[in-house]
C-alpha cells in the first residue's frame, strides 16, 4: 500500500465471493483478518430438465445489499476501503449488449442443456476418449485440455445460444463469465482473467504465448471479438463508475481488482500454494486442486491444469459434481424441512449414529460426473439396501459416498508428477464444518485434513489477490504463511475408519464399471 493510502486510512478491501446460491462479502484488513462478513442469498432457476439459470441483476442486488450490511458493521467502511475485488462461480455465460446489460438469463455452470451438442462438437472419427483425434491434438497442444462432454463448459453453451437463440446471439456484444459481468457492471470495461478464459478452450496457454487463439476460436466457429480482454488478476480493471458507486454506496473511482474464479480464489485462500500441494473443496460440488510448475493433463480422467488468474501459473483442477448437493438431497429425501444451510445440515448429520459395515453404499452421481469420468448421463445409486436400513444409515452412506468418490478422483490425481502426498490437505467449503464428513474424508484419503476458515477461503483468496495488486504483499504466494498460520482443526485418519472405508472402496470398485454401463 502506498504511503498516501496509509495516511488516508485505507486499510481494508471488500472481497465478494459469488457462489451458486448466494454471495459472501467480507471486509478484510492488511493482515488478512476478516473484520466483518455478510451472506446474501439469490435465487436459482431450473426452467427445464438439465437447465440452470440466474438473473445477473440478482447478483448485483445481492452485492448492493451485502455492501450495505458491511457498512452497518464496519465504521467508516467507505473511507477505509482501498479496493473492491470479486471471485465467482465459473463456466457461466452472460450475453450482454454494449452497455453490459444482459440479453437473457445467465446460463450457469450447473447447466447441461448442451451435453449432446458438446459430444457432437468434440467427437468424430477417429476418436480417443470421445474426442476426434485432430481436435484433441489441437486443444491439448494449445489450451492444455478440451471441453467437457457434458456441456458444462462455455463453448458448448455459446454454440447452444448461437443455434437456438439467434436473435440473442446477433445482439450479443460480449460473452462473459459471471465474474467478468460483475467487473463490467462495476467499471464499464469488458475483461476476464486467464482462469475463465482457459475454460472457454479458446485460449493459448503455452508459456510465452498466453492469449486468445484465433485458430481454436475459428475451429469452433466462435468470433473472438465477442470475447473480453484477458487481464492479470492483480490488475486494476478500473474505478467504480458513478452509477455503480451510487448503487453500492461506495466512492466513485474506487479501484476494482480483476480477481479470480472460485477455484483459483479458494486455492489461494486455502494457503496451499506450494508447487504440488493440493487442497480439497466440498461445497455444492467438490474438487481437488493445486498449483504446479508446468502444465499437466490427463485426458482419460478429465482433468488438467489451467492458467490461473495471476501470472498464468498452472492450476490443476479435478472437479466432481456433487458434495453438499448430495447432503441436501439426502436431507430432503429423509423428510428434513429445516433447509439446506450449513447449520441445518450440520444439525441433521450430528446424530446419525456410528458407521456400520452393513450400511448401504452410495454413489453421488446425482448430476452426472466430471472426474475421473466425464459423463452427464450418470446418475446416483444406493446399493446394498435392506429392510434393516433406516434414515440414519442412508445419511451415513451419503457422507461416506462423497468421501469415497473424492478418493476415486484422488487415485488419478495422485499419479501426477510432483504431487505432494506427504502433506496434510486443507479442506475448504461449507461441508468442511461437518466433522463426520471430514473424518470420513481423512479416513478415505488416508491423510490428515486441516480445516481453517473453510467458509471464507474464497473471500480470503480474493483479498490476497487484491492485496498483491495494492502492494500489501510482494506476491500472492507471499501471503501463504499468513493463511497457514490461521487456527486449524486437524482430522487424522483413524485405523478402524481406514480399514472400513478400504473395504467399502474395494466393493465399490468392483461395481463401478457395471454402474457406468447402466447409463451409456
Amino acid at each position: 500500500m502506498s504511503e498516501q493510502a496509509k495516511a488516508q486510512g485505507r486499510d481494508l478491501v471488500i472481497a465478494a465471493d459469488f457462489g451458486t446460491s448466494g454471495v459472501k462479502l467480507a471486509a478484510v484488513d492488511r493482515q488478512l483478518a476478516i473484520i466483518a462478513s455478510v451472506v446474501v442469498a439469490y435465487p436459482l432457476s431450473f426452467p427445464a430438465a438439465g437447465q440452470a439459470e440466474q438473473n445477473p441483476q440478482d447478483w448485483w442486488d445481492a452485492l448492493r445489499t451485502g455492501v450495505a450490511g458491511l457498512a452497518g458493521r464496519v465504521e467508516n467502511l467507505g473511507a477505509r476501503c482501498a479496493a473492491l475485488v470479486f471471485s465467482a462461480q465459473m463456466c457461466g455465460l452472460v450475453c450482454t449488449d454494449r452497455d453490459a446489460a444482459p440479453l437473457r438469463p445467465a446460463i450457469i455452470w450447473l447447466d447441461k442443456r448442451a451435453g449432446t451438442l458438446s459430444r457432437r462438437m468434440n467427437g468424430g472419427f477417429p476418436s480417443i476418449a470421445g474426442y476426434r483425434l485432430d481436435k484433441l491434438i489441437a486443444w491439448t497442444r494449445i489450451a492444455n485440455g478440451a471441453p467437457s462432454h457434458n456441456g458444462m463448459d462455455p463453448p458448448a453453451k455459446m454454440l447452444w445460444v448461437k443455434q437456438n437463440e439467434p436473435e440473442v446471439w446477433a445482439a450479443s456484444h460480449k460473452l462473459l463469465d459471471v465474474k467478468d459481468w460483475l467487473l463490467a457492471r462495476a467499471t464499464g470495461r469488458f475483461t476476464t482473467t486467464a482462469d475463465s478464459a482457459n475454460l472457454t478452450w479458446m485460449m493459448d496457454t503455452r508459456p510465452g504465448r498466453e492469449g486468445w487463439s484465433p485458430y481454436l476460436a475459428g475451429r469452433l466457429g466462435l468470433p473472438l471479438d465477442k470475447l473480453p480482454e484477458i487481464v492479470d488478476g492483480t490488475s486494476t480493471v478500473g474505478g467504480l463508475t458513478a452509477s455503480a458507486a451510487a448503487d453500492l454506496g461506495l466512492a466513485a473511482g474506487l479501484p476494482v481488482i480483476a480477481g479470480a474464479g472460485d477455484v483459483n480464489a479458494a486455492a489461494i485462500g486455502s494457503g496451499a500454494m506450494a508447487d504440488g500441494q493440493l487442497h480439497a473443496y466440498a461445497g455444492t460440488s467438490a474438487w481437488l486442486s493445486g498449483f504446479f510448475p508446468s502444465r499437466r493433463i490427463d485426458i482419460f480422467h478429465s482433468y488438467a491444469t489451467i492458467a490461473s488468474s495471476v501470472g498464468f501459473r498452472p492450476l490443476l483442477i479435478a472437479t466432481q459434481e456433487s458434495a453438499g448437493t448430495a447432503f441436501a438431497w439426502a436431507a430432503r429425501l429423509t423428510g428434513e424441512t429445516a433447509g439446506d444451510s450449513d447449520a441445518a445440515l450440520g444439525a441433521l448429520y450430528e446424530d446419525i449414529g456410528e458407521p456400520s459395515e452393513s450400511d448401504p453404499v452410495f454413489v453421488p452421481w446425482l448430476a452426472g460426473e466430471r472426474v475421473p469420468v466425464d459423463d452427464d448421463r450418470l446418475r446416483g445409486v444406493f446399493y446394498g439396501l435392506s429392510v434393516q436400513h433406516d434414515r440414519n444409515a442412508l445419511l451415513r452412506a451419503v457422507l461416506e459416498g462423497v468421501a469415497l468418490n473424492m478418493r476415486w478422483a484422488m487415485s488419478k490425481v495422485a499419479r501426477q508428477k510432483g504431487v505432494r502426498n506427504d502433506l496434510p490437505m486443507p479442506l475448504v467449503g461449507g461441508a468442511a464444518v461437518n466433522p463426520h464428513f471430514v473424518q470420513s474424508l481423512a479416513d478415505a484419503l488416508k491423510r490428515r485434513i486441516d480445516v481453517r476458515e473453510p467458509r471464507n477461503a474464497g473471500v480470503l483468496g480474493a483479498a490476497v489477490i487484491a492485496g498483491a495488486g495494492l502492494g500489501w504483499f510482494e506476491s500472492v504466494e507471499a501471503a501463504a504463511p499468513v493463511l497457514s498460520a490461521l487456527p486449524a482443526r486437524s482430522y487424522d485418519p483413524q485405523p478402524a475408519g481406514m480399514a472400513r472405508l478400504d473395504s467399502r472402496y474395494r466393493a465399490l470398485d468392483r461395481q463401478r464399471s457395471r454402474l457406468l454401463k447402466l447409463y451409456r
